[in-house]
């Protein structure tokens, strides 16, 4: 099946763009549309296939634009819905394909429904869209959830004077995000005619944002939490295996909205995709949500957790291929976006003074990115990883937005870091990130060399890295969604074999140990792609050559 023939979301590698920290076209140092529309001939140099963006809308943003007052408008610090137009048309001119963000698990509560709500009478109509209960008999909340930026996760209703009602809301993120109701009508049909409203202006599809978390079990029980404490101020991990089954996550009942949305994606020509953001106990219950009449794709948390560890990845891609294969669809691969640690960072290992050595976390992250390029399926890149950003840990106190560190007081909340704006020359005010000289997030002052004016052309660097890598994935036929069959590799090391209907095979390899690793012969000696040069061609006693592959090094070899 040719490129064009086959279904783009099979294989395609997307880039992530939040788009406050992507690129400033007017200097007020915040990200907006058009610097995006500004920088797409970039993006389709690198060789990305469509571009995730991270939400634009109307939003007082208290988590940075993932508390929605209005799915239909423009945030106006970020620009126009004739902006949005323009990126659209431009973006398909270059073949470049749009996934918009959509947050269907909670409102802004500068949201006219629930401000329509703070006006209404108890039991009314518009009390209905949301998750509202009486408290308890102690006039505490009506259960001992927790809000995953720490604290309770109710918050009472107050009248418009401020006097104290006895009902509450349920917001288990922050309490300006208030949870809709699933269970109502109007949310049902409100959401799908904003569906509706982006698709018809042009857009490829939506990434859904909490994608397990819209249907709560009747009843709202108590949850005992993994910890079994009472602590109204603990967090409850939602990324926590023993959390993710929760009576607020991953309920079945979830299912049925999303049939409901791929009936509606799949009546316009071509049908419109959706990328869940998932987080659930196992590759099994994952793998429900990609059932061929529910979304598309979600992505594969699991691998990104398995961190730099040979077994847990191993683990990760079997279950992942295997159970997608049960429903006949492509796995989708992450390694960092802008809720995580940049992987740069997080696969480092701690130095002989205490601290990550960033320039070994920088040899994992490009071996874990050529490796994971590899594998059958779909990948998702975060803006700044084709730079080899690290996670900026230094923010001062008073920069941070993040709500969990606010709630916490300062103990967690750790997603600034990965959100800092992106360098993308070395000269003059915001590494002309912007015409200004501010930045909503400061950044490093080390930055200079990591920018893409630094990297462009420059041999080795991990820009050309990633377009090198894009570029082979995109013309050897076996790379992409299809099969993978493992070989027997030397201790410390994973290798697959890529064979594609040409018959022409590609050997994935990555090396996790501390020590070189000398590969069989009979793999070939043609590097494609390797991420690091680390690799060298060895003699061997019948006259023939094999490869040694340096540790914290992956390679595409010609099988």
């Amino acid at each position: 099946m040719t490129a064009t023939a086959r279904e783009w979301w099979r294989d395609a590698v997307v880039y992530q763009v939040y788009p406050r920290s992507f690129a400033d076209s007017d200097g007020d140092g915040m990200g907006d549309i058009p610097g995006l529309i500004s920088r797409l001939d970039y993006l389709s140099g690198l060789g990305v296939d469509a571009i995730w963006i991270s939400p634009f809308y109307e939003s007082p943003l208290h988590d940075g634009g993932y508390d929605v007052s209005d799915y239909r408008s423009i945030d106006s610090r970020l620009g126009t819905m004739a902006d949005v137009d323009v990126l659209i048309a431009q973006a398909h001119e270059r073949g470049i394909r749009i996934l918009m963000d959509i947050v269907p698990n909670h409102t802004s509560s500068e949201h006219r429904w629930f401000q329509e709500l703070l006006r209404a009478a108890p039991g009314s109509p518009a009390w209905d869209r949301y998750i509202v209960r009486e408290g308890k008999a102690d006039d505490g909340p009506p259960n001992n959830w927790k809000s995953v930026f720490h604290g309770r996760g109710w918050s009472r209703i107050r009248q418009g004077d401020g006097t104290p009602t006895g009902y509450w809301y349920l917001h288990l993120f922050d309490t300006t995000q208030p949870d809709v109701n699933w269970d109502n009508a109007d949310v049902h049909e409100e959401f799908v005619s904003t569906l509706r409203f982006w698709f018809d202006r042009g857009i490829d599809g939506f990434r859904i944002d909490v994608a397990h978390g819209l249907v709560k079990e009747a009843g709202l029980p108590d949850f005992a939490y993994p910890d079994a404490a009472d602590d109204a101020d603990a967090t409850p991990a939602m990324f926590d295996e023993d959390v993710a089954h929760a009576p607020f996550w991953d309920q079945d009942g979830v299912h049925e909205i999303y049939r409901e949305w791929r009936r509606v994606a799949d009546e316009y020509d071509p049908p419109r995709v959706f990328c869940g953001e998932t987080w659930v106990p196992n590759a099994e219950r994952l793998a429900r949500y990609q059932r061929p009449d529910e979304l598309h794709t979600s992505f594969n948390f699991n691998y990104l957790e398995a961190g730099w560890d040979a077994a847990a990845m191993r683990t990760s891609i079997d279950e992942t291929i295997a159970n997608h294969a049960r429903v006949g669809a492509p796995p989708t691969w992450v390694l960092s976006n802008h809720d995580v640690i940049r992987h740069r960072t997080r696969m480092a290992p701690l130095g002989s003074n205490g601290r990550p050595d960033l320039d070994r976390g920088l040899r994992r992250a490009r071996a874990a990115t050529l490796f994971t390029l590899a594998l059958p399926g779909s990948m998702y890149i975060y803006q700044g990883e084709e730079l080899g950003l690290p996670e900026v840990v230094d923010l001062p106190a008073e920069a941070r937005q993040d709500p969990a560190w606010l709630r916490s007081g300062g103990t967690d909340g750790t997603r600034d870091g990965c959100r800092v704006p992106i360098p993308w020359s070395g000269t003059g005010p915001s590494y002309g990130f912007g015409p200004g000289e501010a930045t909503w997030l400061p950044q490093p002052d080390d930055w200079r060399d990591m920018s893409v004016e630094a990297q462009q052309g420059l041999e080795g660097s991990t820009l050309e890295l990633y377009r090198l890598a894009l570029r082979v994935r995109r013309e050897e036929p076996s790379l992409g969604d299809g099969p993978l069959e493992w070989l027997d590799a030397p201790e410390g090391v994973l290798a697959f074999r890529r064979t594609g209907e040409a018959g022409a095979d590609v050997i994935a390899v990555v090396n996790v140990a501390e020590t070189p690793a000398h590969l069989p012969a009979d793999w070939g000696t043609t590097i494609l792609v390797a991420s690091g040069d680390d690799v060298a061609e060895l003699s061997i006693d019948d006259g023939g050559a094999a490869l040694a592959l340096g540790p914290e090094t992956a390679a595409w070899v010609r099988g």
